[in-house]
């Protein structure tokens, strides 16, 4: 009686039939899961009586995840025969995976070997990137290959670093998508495995794919205490200058973990879900090197590559990238909004702390509202926020920028007693629907007293040097203004940089680190914290498939950023960040002075602050400078 042959799991077919040759494999031989126990529940996932349909597999190097994969095409190959497609980054890439990875996988694995013809004819079936066998097909191609990628319908998908794949392929869209696409005729018989190493955090495809699964972790027991963890880079330590100390310190009993334990670890180890899955069939694993079997990677090479890694910061992102599996965090990531909400300091409503010698004002300009910030700033740049008002109106009419006018004209009390006045505002012209309203404003205040700003992310300056343009209004000319460029990327990053220094503690009696950023209970609400973190650095695939770093919203409120890069764009605009000890002094002393006449030691404050060449029309008492 004719009986069909038994339904094996990936990983038993590899200690069946897989051989492992000199030419793809540095352990030559029969494959061997203990080697790797890891890979044991990866393998078996892809297995055709699993009910996975999406397995994630993102990882760091010296793993074992490639010849993982390949033991899924030989159990397919031999075992499920069905059409199959393997994607490379590029088609290059993946005519060099058919030469070192799928040949010698064919020719060194019997099983194999005699299902798919020698490549000796033309008509053989067995090319370089396709290779035919009974009852189905492997077709290998590259993700920047839109032809590649709709060339057949596939019952199973072999997506290989897909962080490296294009945003888009010939206009045609997502490669991930067109190749999905593929499998869909298949129903809950299709499967597809995706492997990377991660790259950016918010760009890397990898992440999106597992943080959408259910999160697994390779769980090990400590061999002193028992206590199951997955392992993590805090933990390893070593002796300062000696990498090869290196020991894993078990989050439980806190006892050195050696080399030596790792072996039984790994044996005895299990694969946890952290999370619950937003895909029902989809399935993630994440291991890093730190889980390489012995005589792979040791833990002191990964001290090591740490070590030669530090001060390059494109190196401790390669490290961790490819050896901890994990992204990484551009420069400018939006610092936590709770941390600086938590510190936020106490002083009376509308005042100015004794620190602040200067004011400027950033203004952000809305289809319905005007949004302006007061900002002071003190010697080594360090700032306090005054006040953050929203003039609701119409831009398109004078009122709100009456209202506008009205609050530039204000003074604000400084602790000394004095009043001081706004010494510039920078409003924001970039919106091309309300250029012309900006202009107007600004022609009629003068350029003593307000400029107009467009951000410009490529300037990595915080102003640049403002360039002449002809103010329209209906059609009608008024005359020229200069237009101030402003480092919009770089202010964020410089800002988020800021918001992210430690206050001191009132024991060390340290004074507060230079460019701090104070705010107050009265006026930074829990809303305007999360406006001031509203957007993050990432790296986006452009059309083209190079990547560029960009900003971008995390929510959709960010006035409160836009406001204060705004304010500090008026005072580079003034000069500030060429101002020297005794610039500072002076504007100081003149704060120093009885507060009997306030307007009069205001104005000798803002008489040290302002460039020589600059109007005093802004040197007038509230509501007096615009007519």
């Amino acid at each position: 009686m004719l009986r069909p042959p038994p339904q094996l799991r990936v990983s038993e077919w590899a200690e069946r039939h897989r051989i492992l040759g000199s030419r793809a494999s540095s352990e030559p031989g029969p494959w061997r899961t203990g080697r790797t126990p890891y890979l044991r529940e990866v393998m078996d996932a892809l297995s055709a009586v699993h009910p996975a349909r999406r397995v994630v597999f993102m990882k760091g190097a010296q793993v074992g995840a490639t010849e993982a994969g390949n033991n899924w095409l030989g159990y397919i190959l031999h075992h499920v025969p069905a059409p199959m497609l393997a994607v490379q980054p590029t088609t290059e890439l993946a005519k060099r995976f058919s030469d070192q990875r799928i040949d010698p996988l064919v020719e060194e694995t019997p099983a194999i070997r005699e299902r798919v013809a020698p490549a000796r004819s033309r008509d053989s079936g067995n090319r370089q990137l396709s290779k035919e066998f009974p009852g189905g097909q492997l077709v290998m191609t590259g993700a920047n290959s839109a032809v590649g990628l709709r060339s057949m319908s596939a019952r199973f998908l072999f997506l290989d670093e897909i962080d490296a794949y294009p945003g888009d392929v010939e206009g045609e869209g997502d490669p991930i998508a067109l190749a999905e696409a593929r499998a869909r005729t298949f129903g809950w018989r299709r499967k597809m495995l995706l492997v990377s190493t991660p790259t950016i955090a918010g760009l890397s495809r990898i992440e999106r794919e597992y943080l959408a699964t259910d999160q697994r972790r390779f769980f090990v027991p400590c061999p002193h205490c028992g206590h199951g963890q997955h392992l993590r880079f805090e933990r390893l330590v070593w002796d300062e200058g000696a990498p090869d100390t290196a020991r894993y310190l078990c989050e439980a009993c806190d006892q050195a973990i050696g080399e030596q334990h790792k072996a039984a670890m790994l044996s005895a180890g299990e694969w946890r879900a952290t999370a619950e899955p937003t895909d029902p069939h989809a399935i993630g694993f994440h291991i890093s090197a730190l889980y390489s079997p012995p005589g792979w990677m040791p833990w002191s090479e990964i001290a090591r590559l740490w070590l030669a890694a530090q001060g390059d910061d494109r190196a401790i992102k390669t490290f961790r990238n490819t050896v901890l599996g994990e992204t990484w965090q551009e420069a400018g990531e939006a610092p936590d909004w709770q941390r600086f909400y938590d510190r936020r300091e106490r002083w009376p409503v509308g005042s100015v702390p004794l620190g602040g010698l200067l004011l400027t004002a950033g203004v952000d300009v809305q289809r319905d509202r005007l949004e302006a910030s007061i900002w002071a700033w003190g010697q080594d740049r360090q700032s306090w926020l005054v006040e953050h008002r929203v003039l609701v109106g119409n831009p398109f009419e004078a009122a709100v920028w009456e209202e506008l006018r009205r609050l530039l004209g204000e003074t604000w009390r400084h602790a000394s007693g004095h009043r001081l006045p706004v010494a510039m505002a920078a409003i924001d012209s970039g919106d091309g629907m309300t250029t012309a309203e900006v202009y107007s404003f600004v022609r009629r205040a003068g350029a003593g007293c307000a400029i107009a700003v467009k951000g410009q992310d490529g300037l990595r300056a915080a102003v640049g040097q403002p360039a002449a343009t002809e103010v329209r209004r209906n059609g009608r000319k008024l005359g020229g203004l200069k237009v101030w460029p402003v480092g919009s990327s770089f202010l964020k990053a410089e800002t988020y940089g800021w918001l992210k220094l430690d206050r001191p503690t009132e024991e060390s009696g340290d004074p507060f680190p230079a460019g701090f950023v104070h705010l107050p209970i009265h006026a930074a609400g829990e809303e305007f914290c999360r406006q001031l973190t509203a957007e993050q650095l990432v790296a986006r695939a452009g059309r083209n498939g190079f990547r560029r770093l960009e900003w971008v919203k995390t929510r959709e409120r960010n006035e409160a950023l836009d406001c204060r890069v705004y304010a500090r764009a008026a005072a580079a605009a003034l000069g500030m960040d060429g101002w020297g000890e005794g610039r500072w002094a002076r504007m100081a002393d003149a704060l120093s002075l009885p507060a009997d006449e306030p307007s009069s030691a205001a104005a000798q404050a803002s008489s040290a602050a302002a460039p020589p060449t600059r109007p005093r029309a802004w040197l007038a008492p509230r509501g007096g400078w615009l007519r």
